[in-house]
């Protein structure tokens, strides 16, 4: 029992101390209102995205992780209304959220957009320790081990757009809940919700407009009390903004390739792969895969919709 226990505090330190709480995506620039709500309403349409990620695939009780957001402007374009929804699974942990996105949207200068938003909502966190097997059968401590939280959270994010260039800061949780998982009472305090720092920025660059090839490279910082600032680094070549390919990087932890295919104006479809060169599990999965759908909804009352809608 106790190298049971000592495997779910490890599990959990891992998450809490040495690496973000907050689930991370390859497809972080196509995921942007999940942690900036000022994201809201930038797309100039009803856009829903959804996301699955299978982290480090045949590695038992690796993360599996779900997401969809939906943001659309109102009151011509002066306000942007958001949701967005999570279900995160690591081990015994589940975590699902849902969350409202508020942003105000003013003009600055002559093309640029500058965002304020507001995020609230909650997390509902469960732990079933019924379904660790144990070295002991039948152990007491793990038959009923079920606990569940409601954590309700705020934040807030800033972003600044061009036509060809974006830049976010937000931090979506400013509230420190505290864990509250402990089987056996070994600390009343096993961690906390810690506060996240994000800065996300990107851009376009036309390589050879004759050609239709464009490079969006992009880069999202992270950082929290407690672990190394983490950066993700993604490099995307786009021929005719219909299809696209290219590498990612993430500082400590992971390397990998998206690519994907707009089938429509309004339909966009990607894959990811990355594979934990810096983590030890590393050595007993198969990687990570991604999936990411995308859908505007464009009505016909819109007199005007941008494209391409380059973010």
């Amino acid at each position: 029992m106790k190298r049971v226990v000592a495997f779910i505090i490890f599990i959990v330190g891992v998450f809490q101390s040495f690496g973000q709480q907050e689930a991370a995506f390859s497809h972080y620039s196509f995921n942007t209102l999940g942690v900036n709500a000022a994201y809201a309403g930038s797309r100039n349409a009803l856009t829903v995205t959804g996301l699955h990620r299978s982290q480090w695939v045949s590695f038992p009780g690796a993360p599996q992780t779900q997401t969809i957001t939906l943001h659309t402007p109102l009151f011509k374009d002066n306000l942007g209304f958001g949701l967005s929804m999570l279900n995160d699974k690591i081990g015994p942990t589940q975590t699902s959220g849902i969350f409202i996105d508020v942003a105000y949207r003013m003009r600055l200068g002559y093309k640029g957009k500058l965002s304020f938003g507001l995020k609230g909502g909650v997390n509902l966190r469960k732990v079933d320790l019924t379904e660790i097997t144990t070295i002991q059968e039948d152990d007491p401590n793990f038959l009923s081990g079920i606990s569940s939280q409601a954590l309700p959270n705020f934040g807030f994010g800033m972003y600044y757009q061009l036509p060809k260039f974006y830049l976010g800061l937000s931090t979506p949780k400013l509230l420190q809940n505290t864990f509250l998982t402990d089987p056996e009472n070994i600390s009343p305090e096993l961690g906390k919700e810690n506060i996240h720092g994000y800065l996300i920025v990107g851009g376009v660059v036309d390589v050879s407009k004759a050609n239709g090839i464009q490079l969006k490279p992009s880069a999202l910082v992270k950082y929290t009390s407690g672990a190394p600032i983490q950066v993700d680094l993604t490099t995307l070549f786009y021929y005719n903004e219909f299809l696209w390919a290219g590498p990612m990087f993430r500082t400590g932890d992971a390397i990998g390739v998206l690519a994907g295919v707009n089938i429509s104006e309004q339909f966009a479809l990607g894959y990811a792969f990355d594979w934990s060169y810096a983590n030890t599990t590393g050595r007993y999965n198969n990687g990570s895969h991604e999936l990411m759908l995308r859908y505007d909804f464009i009505f016909s009352r819109q007199s005007k919709i941008e494209s391409p809608r380059h973010f």
